[in-house]
């Protein structure tokens, strides 16, 4: 008995894309996140840079930016790909110099937010919990409204009258 294979079609990327760069620092240590984009406008590749190439910790991002761009290719959403690197928490962590992600648990966690925000809809990284700084100020500030008028009715009224 004989059975064909069909090869999983993935999809091709013109040979010359537009993108950009990202530059960031964490900790001390910087990190340089290029992604490319199809000719639909959606995300189609990843590149990830740190530190020394040949290292350890170079070849470690590298591979994680290869598995990014075959989900890619492969059509996975790019929500599900990132999802698992989100919160995972190793060194380098901590502060940013990117204003819209101040702070984050580890590289990866760093590169699944910036990727979010670049390129998924609102609705979608809500769902994953991503959201910028200026996104998370306006939900705090949403939040202590709503709880301010709670506490407001639920307070006893004021005593009406003055001191005698």
């Amino acid at each position: 008995m004989v059975v064909s294979a069909r090869r999983h079609q993935h999809a091709r990327l013109p040979r010359r894309r537009s993108g950009h760069t990202t530059s960031v620092t964490i900790g001390a240590e910087l990190f340089c996140l290029t992604a490319n984009q199809r000719d639909d406008g959606s995300l189609g590749e990843v590149f990830i840079h740190w530190g020394k190439h040949g290292t350890s910790a170079a070849g470690l991002v590298n591979s994680y930016a290869v598995a990014l761009s075959v989900g890619l290719q492969h059509h996975v959403p790019l929500g599900e790909l990132i999802r698992p690197g989100l919160d995972q928490f190793f060194v380098p962590n901590g502060h940013t110099d990117d204003p819209e992600i101040p702070r984050v648990r580890s590289a990866v966690d760093y590169i699944a937010r910036r990727l979010a925000i670049d390129w998924l809809p609102h609705a979608e990284r809500a769902e994953l919990g991503v959201y910028t700084l200026t996104e998370r100020v306006h939900r705090a500030s949403t939040w202590i409204t709503a709880c301010e008028l709670a506490a407001r009715r639920s307070a006893p009224p004021a005593p009406r009258g003055g001191w005698r």
